[in-house]
């Protein structure tokens, strides 16, 4: 077999297998839902809950990480229904708009999904 036969016999095969692994390990919906949900909580924990006054907690009697649990049904309901996937086959793109009021402002999240992990790469307040 010529060497240059052999090259090319050798890297189709690789691109073969890379792009098997690739559409193996492209995560889920599912997956993607788990992922921000745990980003949304450990945002609103650190940021949220953390930075809320103890004495205004205290005249209010609520517990901010004890709310949030009690909303995680609620939130996990509204990324659900606020993100689109676009599926290609080796990776797939997730934007997840949410909008609750036109007071409160909304946040957006594009997210690509592969090698079972997500990256988000665009988070702006809109």
């Amino acid at each position: 077999m010529k060497p240059l036969t052999m090259l090319i016999c050798v890297s189709a095969a690789s691109v073969s297998i890379l792009g098997a692994i690739l559409t193996k390990t492209n995560p889920n919906q599912t997956k993607y839902e788990e992922y921000a949900l745990d980003k949304v909580t450990t945002y609103l924990k650190t940021d949220v809950c953390n930075k809320t006054p103890s004495f205004l907690e205290k005249q209010i009697t609520v517990n901010c990480e004890a709310m949030l649990q009690s909303a995680m049904p609620h939130l996990k309901e509204l990324i659900t229904t606020t993100t689109n996937r676009q599926d290609y086959l080796i990776f797939s793109i997730y934007r997840t708009e949410i909008k609750l009021d036109s007071v409160i402002p909304g946040y957006k999240f594009e997210t690509v999904g592969a090698l079972n992990q997500f990256y988000t790469f665009n988070a702006e307040q809109k």
